[in-house]
């Protein structure tokens, strides 16, 4: 196999720790596959010393796979590819049999005692009311994050924005419950192992022998917690070999502790660091432009990525009028294309991934979702909107007039509503409401009003029946007075609505819209089965990937980069803005021969800027 002179240099290193900086396309798993066959092979290295610790499952089984493929005739004896928590469980069932106690994982959704079933039943005891997806999901990111980082709870409450109520009992309530139980979550593997290597001297040693050799691939990636692990397994000896990309750490909400490569070599005075500056896998536009681009940032060793590859054609960048126009070019673009496999539309959030699939599903065109993670279809907006619609359907169906009067515009109060559920079932609820006793003039118009406008609602066809929920029954309004309270932005709320409109623009009637619904929402469940299609990805889970021809889309301020980390960097914080950068060269980067970067001028019917990484780009000359 044809290796570089800087290949041959990181694969020959044996003894003591070495950092091997590998830009994108650089082989660095070829590194560490070639790597692993030289201590095997020349160094009389045993399997079983050698611990290969990467990123995620998938990332352990394809160097696995790699492996077996190049050099499975090598030994009998197994090698080692594992994640930190895999690394890290059978640490504790180790440390577990030896001291008679037990631990249950409670990461199986399957079974009824779960990590998400125990939060909401402590959120529910501590707030009284039922925790949204969104606000699940915060708190399990910040109890992931205090303890991926190695703080307390208190000091992530002083250094981070919490919108949850009573987030620290919570937190307090959810360990103190799991410590009375003998339960763990996969954060807690890491924090539980580490522990145990500290406080067990015998499993130290154990392990310390076991492994002498200890590779580490997505360096970058690591936390605070998986760090010390390594390193308090690695010493005294510190044969440790890692390799790493800082300019593609981009999980800072999970604690991806990039710093701890930068202290490398205070750490290991004797550290060797290598660079691995080729990139393989782009042609010389889309490396050169990169290059400069990442450059920007000041956080990070100072690297060149270069190419031997010819150049192709220059990055496009597209501007466009809006969201509709948008897909309107990306259908044009993709008409042509036959090898969908070798293509990926990639964006910023996972909410993009709605309006596009709506797109390619009516152009007919194949599409497979990446870790496909969003809740759009059981949110509360799209449920209230449908609401308003079987109302004005069927104006008796008091459960879907219970679930929003008091988002309308009709000022009707907890007590009317129970009065008029006692009434006529038959009746309209309008007809129910106009017949209480007392009412004054002010009520009389209000339900008139609303009787009107949902006779109205019922003849639109639902594009237009979601602009009028949205201004003339006052929707919108209810909207702008309470998202704060539900921790969502207003712009978040009004992308929903437009996707929602989009989606509502195709459609004839309500059946025919909540058909659509269904459809699509069964499309993103079942689309994981469509390998010959192309791939729809955030570019955090399109990392590692490559692909022919790559567009990134929705490229504007206040969502790439995203409205916080710009926030912060105008507050003189440019951690954030800078790990906004890395990934968006790390969508770059995705592709080999095409690169389409588009944004729009105009969103929600409101004006707005391309993103400033784009303006950036427009400085280069290999833009077209």
């Amino acid at each position: 196999m044809n290796l570089s002179e800087e290949q041959k240099k990181a694969i020959s290193h044996i003894k003591g720790p070495a950092l091997v900086l590998a830009v994108p396309g650089a082989g660095k798993t070829t590194v560490l596959i070639h790597r692993t066959a030289n201590l095997i092979l020349n160094e009389g290295i045993s399997p079983e010393k050698i611990l290969s610790i990467t990123f995620s499952r998938a990332s352990a089984r394809d160097m696995k796979e790699r492996f077996n493929n190049l050099y499975g005739d090598i030994t009998n004896i197994p090698v080692h590819f594992s994640t930190i928590h895999s690394f890290a469980y059978k640490l504790i069932r180790d440390y577990a049999y030896r001291k008679r106690q037990r631990y249950i994982l409670i990461e199986d959704m399957k079974k009824k005692l779960n990590k998400v079933q125990l939060l909401k039943n402590i959120y529910f005891s501590i707030n009284n009311d039922y925790i949204t997806e969104e606000k699940l999901e915060s708190i399990i990111n910040s109890i992931g994050y205090i303890k991926n980082m190695l703080i307390t709870p208190d000091e992530y409450v002083s250094q981070f924005k919490v919108d949850t109520n009573n987030f620290l009992e919570i937190f307090n309530a959810y360990e103190s419950y799991k410590k009375n139980n003998s339960l763990i979550d996969f954060d807690d593997m890491l924090t539980l192992a580490l522990d145990i290597l500290q406080e067990d001297k015998y499993l130290l040693e154990k392990y310390r022998s076991r492994y002498e050799y200890i590779q580490v691939d997505e360096g970058q990636d690591t936390s605070k917690v998986q760090l010390e692990i390594i390193r308090t397994l690695a010493h005294p000896k510190n044969n440790l070999f890692i390799v790493a990309d800082d300019d593609q750490s981009i999980y800072g909400f999970r604690g991806a502790y990039p710093e701890g490569l930068f202290q490398f070599n205070k750490v290991y005075k004797d550290g060797k660091i290598y660079y691995m500056e080729e990139n393989y896998r782009s042609t010389k536009n889309i490396v050169n432009i990169c290059n400069r681009f990442i450059k920007k940032n000041t956080l990070r060793f100072n690297k060149d990525i270069f190419t031997k590859n010819p150049y192709i054609e220059p990055i496009k960048l597209v501007k466009v009028k809006n969201l509709e126009e948008q897909y309107t070019y990306l259908m044009d673009q993709l008409e042509g294309i036959v090898d969908y496999r070798n293509t990926a539309i990639l964006y910023r959030n996972n909410l993009s991934v709605i309006g596009i699939m709506e797109a390619l599903e009516r152009k007919g065109i194949p599409f497979y979702i990446k870790d496909f993670k969003i809740k759009f279809f059981d949110h509360w907006l799209v449920q209230d909107i449908i609401d308003f619609f079987l109302l004005a359907q069927d104006n008796s169906n008091i459960l879907a007039f219970e679930r929003i009067y008091y988002k309308m515009n009709g000022f009707i109060s907890k007590v009317q509503l129970n009065s008029i559920k006692a009434l006529h079932y038959e009746d309209s609820v309008f007809d129910r409401l106009l017949s209480l006793p007392g009412l004054n003039d002010f009520y009389k118009k209000n339900f008139l009003s609303l009787k009107l406008n949902f006779k109205k609602l019922s003849k639109l066809k639902p594009y237009e029946g979601i602009d009028l929920i949205e201004k003339n029954l006052g929707y919108g309004d209810y909207l702008k007075e309470s998202h704060m309270r539900f921790g969502y932005s207003m712009d978040s709320l009004e992308i929903i609505l437009n996707y929602l409109k989009i989606i509502a623009s195709n459609t004839m009637d309500l059946n025919g819209f909540l058909a659509r619904l269904k459809y699509l929402e069964y499309l993103c469940s079942h689309s994981k089965d469509n390998r010959e299609g192309l791939t729809l990805s955030t570019v955090h889970s399109a990392k590692g990937l490559e692909f022919d021809r790559v567009y990134m889309i929705d490229l504007i301020d206040g969502e790439f980069p995203n409205g916080s980390s710009i926030d912060s960097f105008n507050k003189g914080d440019i951690a954030p803005l800078e790990e906004e950068r890395r990934l968006f060269y790390v969508g770059m980067t995705r592709a080999k021969s095409y690169l389409t970067l588009i944004t729009y001028i105009n969103k929600n019917n409101k004006e707005v800027k391309p993103s400033r990484f784009l303006l950036e780009l427009e400085k280069s000359n290999n833009l077209k």
